[in-house]
């Protein structure tokens, strides 16, 4: 009654799984040197384990470097400072509820360090930016390079106090970075 679509899908499966392979085996862009690519891959990756609403931690991320300051990267696309900053502003009216206080915390940090970024890579210069700079440099001091859910709420008055000082900074030097 119904036509079969068995050929059709193995022709598409073939096709697909061809794709991949060549896709794959091309994609490197040193000579096809996968070796190459991964050592080319940024040293902090995220770890993604649990769902949204619940409580469970998130792992730490990976970094090459754990005490140092997030350096600019090729590898990270460029963003302005003004729309870091909103990303942080975004955060002003969020809080730690028990559903959420892994992501909350989370976000915070790496908006901080979005802006750290965006400071350090302006045209204006790093040197436009010293207070902001030096607090995201404490508070990774302090957090010793453990982005861990268990770091980052041992450390929360830390965090949302450093994303505060630095709004309020912001604030005072809208002209700085518009």
């Amino acid at each position: 009654m119904f036509p079969s679509f068995t050929p059709s899908v193995r022709g598409a499966v073939l096709a697909v799984t061809v794709s991949v392979v060549f896709g794959v085996s091309c994609d490197t862009s040193d000579g096809g040197s996968q070796e190459a690519a991964a050592a080319s891959a940024p040293a902090s990756v995220p770890v993604p384990s649990r769902t949204l609403g619940t409580d469970s931690p998130i792992p730490a991320r990976t970094s090459a470097s754990a005490g140092a300051s997030i350096a600019p990267s090729a590898a990270v696309p460029k963003v302005k400072v003004r729309d870091a900053f909103a990303g942080l502003q975004a955060t002003l009216k969020e809080a730690c509820t028990p559903s959420n206080c892994a992501y909350f915390l989370g976000r915070v940090h790496d908006e901080l360090h979005r802006l750290d970024r965006a400071m350090k890579t302006d045209p204006k210069g790093a040197g436009h930016f010293p207070e902001p700079i030096a607090l995201i440099k404490a508070l990774d001091t302090e957090l010793g390079g453990d982005r861990s859910f268990e770091n980052l709420k041992k450390h929360q008055t830390a965090l949302i106090s450093t994303r505060d000082r630095i709004n309020a900074w912001m604030q005072g030097h809208s002209d700085d970075y518009r």
